[in-house]
């Protein structure tokens, strides 16, 4: 038997040693399967006439990717008996010709809508670092799969920071795509002008090696650039009403950039502040559209903090809606000329230390809010980032930086990430 069977059979076992805490994790999880598939890996990687990108690697898969025979459920009851897929959607398909192992699809938010990580129906799995801690959403269980070192890679969604808040509270790598980088085909949608597909990670150049896979790309990893970067600092949004956590974890990662040689731009971006709202219209409006006709079923079977938001859309009006359309189109435009000149953005990931399921449950609405603040800014404005984890305040769990810009900048954010890393935590 190969080293990636028995690498899977290892991960397997973690997995059946968590017991019950498994069900909050997985939506489908069967050991059959990804030995098969393993297998498969195995042959692929033997056969293949040049080194596979993700040979042997591990990946978890969010409950929204079509996987052939796999129902594709978004962790929802509503959508638990739907037909099995009958084919791969594209990325499942590029990360298995790239020798990976798919393992188990993950839990998450209700269709994806949360940036906490409840789930009424699986439970809700604890963060890595705190017992009872919120995972982060709506990835949480492909955050959970690699921050527990089940997997090397899980494959997540971000409409307003479902990649990178998991990867956050987890102490993860995670990229947000520019929306037309990964193909959403076969991926269930919860807002179609604001979703995109990312990889979570447990360092930069595993994110980076599966984000090229998932893009359809065969480019080398980017080059850290070499000088001073001109990195612009938000005053008036991402930074306003931080608590002392993010707070310092973030005066902290600046001081150290200092040090290192670049030079830091504050930049008013108080206008995406003020217009934070247009998220909540459009993505309410968009979900509504996929879900209008199911409001009563869901009464009896959904998760009501997420029906609560899909009926958002009935208060509004149709002009509201256009309305608020027309000026994201302002609010991205504005954006990309703001960041002109600049190599990248860096803000924290997140606005609060991330609260207890407790307290989550007790107050959803404010804790949701708070969690998605700063990455939804970002969604709202078309942009692509990434979050890394921040090992420089002498405590043991990281903070978290996220290093943002315009849609179409991957390239540039990630190679600005790669330099942040070596600097800020000795990387590369």
């Amino acid at each position: 038997m190969g080293e990636i069977v028995e690498k899977a059979r290892a991960a397997i076992g973690r997995v059946e040693a968590l017991g019950d805490a498994a069900s909050a994790i997985f939506t489908e999880f069967s050991p059959a399967r990804i030995l098969q598939a393993a297998a498969e890996a195995e042959a692929l990687v033997v056969a293949a006439d040049r080194p596979l990108p993700l040979a042997g690697m591990l990946i978890s898969v969010k409950d929204l990717y079509d996987e052939a025979g796999q129902r594709t459920t978004a962790a929802s009851l509503l959508l638990k008996d739907r037909e099995p897929a009958t084919e791969d959607c594209p990325v499942v398909a590029r990360i298995k010709a790239a020798g990976a192992v798919p393992f188990g699809r993950t839990s998450m938010s209700e269709f994806a809508y949360s940036g906490v990580g409840l789930n009424p129906h699986y439970g809700t799995p604890s963060n890595v670092f705190e017992e009872g801690g919120i995972p982060g959403g709506s990835t949480s269980g492909g955050g959970v799969t690699v921050g527990l070192g089940l997997c090397e890679v899980a494959l997540g969604t971000d409409t307003g920071g479902s990649v990178r808040i998991p990867s956050a509270i987890n102490g993860l790598y995670g990229h947000k795509p520019s929306q037309d980088k990964v193909p959403l085909d076969g991926v269930h949608p919860l807002a179609v002008s604001f979703d995109s597909c990312g990889p979570l990670a447990s360092d930069f150049a595993t994110m980076l090696a599966a984000y090229q896979v998932m893009s359809g790309g065969d480019a080398p990893g980017v080059e850290a650039p070499t000088g001073s970067l001109r990195l612009a600092v938000p005053e008036n949004a991402f930074t306003n009403d931080l608590d002392a956590w993010s707070r310092g974890h973030f005066d902290a990662a600046k001081a150290r950039l200092v040090e290192a040689g670049h030079e830091l731009v504050p930049l008013d971006l108080g206008f995406l502040q003020d217009a934070l709202l247009l998220n909540k219209i459009l993505i309410s409006a968009e979900a509504h559209e996929l879900y209008g006709d199911h409001l009563d079923t869901l009464v009896s079977v959904g998760d009501p903090r997420v029906l609560t938001r899909i009926r958002f859309r009935e208060t509004l009006s149709d002009d509201e809606v256009a309305e608020a359309r027309a000026a994201r189109i302002e609010v991205i435009a504005r954006t990309a000329e703001a960041l002109s000149g600049f190599d990248a953005l860096i803000a924290p990931t997140l606005q609060i230390f991330p609260p207890s399921i407790a307290d989550t449950l007790a107050d959803f609405d404010r804790i949701n809010a708070a969690m998605l603040r700063n990455t939804s800014l970002l969604n709202l404005a078309d942009g692509c980032a990434m979050s890394m984890p921040t090992h420089n305040t002498g405590s043991g769990r990281p903070g978290a930086l996220m290093i943002g810009g315009i849609k179409g900048h991957d390239e540039r954010v990630l190679s600005v990430g790669a330099r942040l890393d070596r600097d800020l935590n000795g990387a590369g």
